[in-house]
C-alpha cells in the first residue's frame, strides 16, 4: 500500500491522506478581503484529493500585509469576505481547510511579484512604515522598520489571537502560525534581524519569547480541538544565522506548549542568503526535527513527483509532505500521484467518467449509468 495514501492524524486533526496543499500567496485580495479570485483559485484546488488545503499567508494586523493585496483576517469583515468560499468548499469537497495567519514585519509593504516585488516606501502610493524586532532594513535601500515596543508587541500578539478566533467562527480545521520565510516571528528568532538588548533579543531563549508567547496567547484562545502548528524557516542559510540546531530547541519549546505539528521550510530572512536548491533540498531538515521530537512533521522542497512523496514518507524523513508550485502546475496531481501508486483518492461524483480505464478504480467503486 501506498503510505501517501494512508490516513493520518494532524493533532485533533484526521486527514485521508499525507498530501497538504502549501499556502500560496495569491495578491489577489481587496484591502485585506477574499475576492472572486479566491473562490476560483480555492475552489480549483479544493477538488485536487489532496487532504489538507491551507489558505495562503493571511495578515493579522493591516501593516502585516507583505503587499497591499495580501490576504487579511484583522476585521469581521474580512472574515464575511472569506465565508462564502469556504461555504463553497464545504458543500462540494471532504478537503480539510487551514489557514496560515502572518505578520510580514519588515518585509511587508511591498509590490506583488509581477510587478517586481521592490519594497515600497511609506511616502509612496499604497506604502506604509514596516515594523520589526529592530530598526534593520531587510536589504540596502529598503525602508528601515520601527523597533516594535511593548504596546506595539501586545497589538500584534492580540492581531493572531483575533484572527485565531475568526478562523475558528470560519469553521475551519487547523490553523498553522506563520515563523517563516524572513517574516515577523521569523524576525524576531534570527539574529541577522534581531539586535534587540530587551528579554526579546540576545540569547536564544530571548529571541524565542516572542513567537512563543504569540503561539501561547493563540493555544489558549482556541478549543483543544482546532489542529494548531507552525510554519518554520529551519535554516537562514547564512552565517551566524538561524540553524537546524537552533530550530530543533524551538521545536521543543513549541511541543511543550501543545504544537500539533510543525511545517519545515527555510530561507528568507537574508539576501545574502545562499540557497543549494534541487529536488527535496529542505527535507533532511524535516527529517532532523522529526527525529529529535515527536511532532508531526511536513515536509516541503521541489517535491515534484509520485515516487518521491512516497520515498520520504516511507524513509521516515517526514510525516506528510506539502506541495506549491507543483499543484499549481497540476491541480490534479494527487488524482495521477493515487493512479501511478495504485492508490484510491476523493474526486467529486461530477468527475467520475473522467478516470481513465487503466485505473477505474481510481475513485473507489463507481458505477455509473450513460445517458
Amino acid at each position: 500500500m501506498s503510505m501517501l495514501f494512508t490516513p493520518y492524524q494532524l493533532g485533533p486533526l484526521a486527514l485521508s491522506n499525507r498530501i497538504a496543499i502549501a499556502p500560496m500567496c495569491q495578491y489577489s485580495a481587496d484591502e485585506g478581503h477574499a475576492t472572486d479570485w479566491h473562490m476560483i483559485h480555492l475552489g480549483q484546488l479544493a477538488l485536487s484529493g489532496a487532504a489538507l488545503l491551507i489558505i495562503e499567508a493571511t495578515a493579522v494586523t493591516p501593516e502585516g500585509r507583505i503587499s497591499p493585496d495580501d490576504l487579511g483576517l484583522w476585521s469581521d469583515a474580512h472574515l464575511a469576505s472569506l465565508q462564502p468560499v469556504i461555504a463553497a468548499i464545504r458543500r462540494h469537497s471532504p478537503i480539510k481547510v487551514a489557514i496560515q495567519l502572518a505578520h510580514a514585519g519588515r518585509k511587508a509593504s511591498s509590490a506583488s511579484p509581477w510587478l517586481g516585488g521592490a519594497n515600497i516606501a511609506p511616502d509612496e502610493p499604497r506604502g506604509w512604515q514596516t515594523v520589526a524586532p529592530s530598526s534593520v532594513a531587510h536589504a540596502e535601500g529598503e525602508t528601515v522598520p520601527l523597533a516594535l515596543d511593548a504596546d506595539g508587541l501586545q497589538r500584534i500578539r492580540q492581531g493572531f489571537v483575533d484572527a485565531a478566533v475568526r478562523s475558528q467562527e470560519l469553521g475551519l480545521d487547523a490553523i498553522e502560525l506563520h515563523g517563516a520565510h524572513g517574516y515577523l516571528l521569523h524576525q524576531f528568532l534570527s539574529p541577522l534581524s534581531n539586535r534587540r538588548a530587551d528579554e526579546y533579543g540576545g540569547s536564544l531563549e530571548n529571541r524565542m519569547r516572542f513567537p512563543l508567547e504569540v503561539f501561547a496567547a493563540v493555544r489558549a484562545a482556541l478549543p483543544s480541538s482546532m489542529s494548531l502548528g507552525m510554519r518554520i524557516s529551519a535554516t537562514d542559510w547564512v552565517d551566524g544565522g538561524w540553524e537546524i540546531e537552533q530550530s530543533v530547541r524551538f521545536a521543543r519549546e513549541l511541543e511543550k506548549l501543545g504544537c500539533h505539528f510543525i511545517h519545515v521550510s527555510s530561507g528568507g530572512v537574508s539576501p545574502a542568503q545562499k540557497i543549494p536548491v534541487g529536488a527535496g533540498y529542505q527535507i533532511a531538515f524535516a527529517e532532523r526535527i522529526k527525529r529529535e521530537t515527536s511532532m508531526p512533521t511536513i515536509g516541503v522542497g521541489l517535491i515534484t513527483e509520485p515516487q518521491q512523496a512516497e520515498h520520504i514518507l516511507q524513509s521516515g524523513q517526514a510525516d506528510m509532505v506539502a506541495l506549491a508550485r507543483a499543484m499549481l502546475y497540476n491541480p490534479r496531481w494527487p488524482w495521477h500521484a493515487a493512479a501511478e501508486l495504485g492508490a484510491q483518492v476523493d474526486a467529486p461524483p461530477q468527475y467520475w467518467r473522467s478516470q481513465p480505464h487503466q485505473h477505474k478504480h481510481l475513485f473507489g467503486d463507481t458505477k455509473l449509468g450513460q445517458r
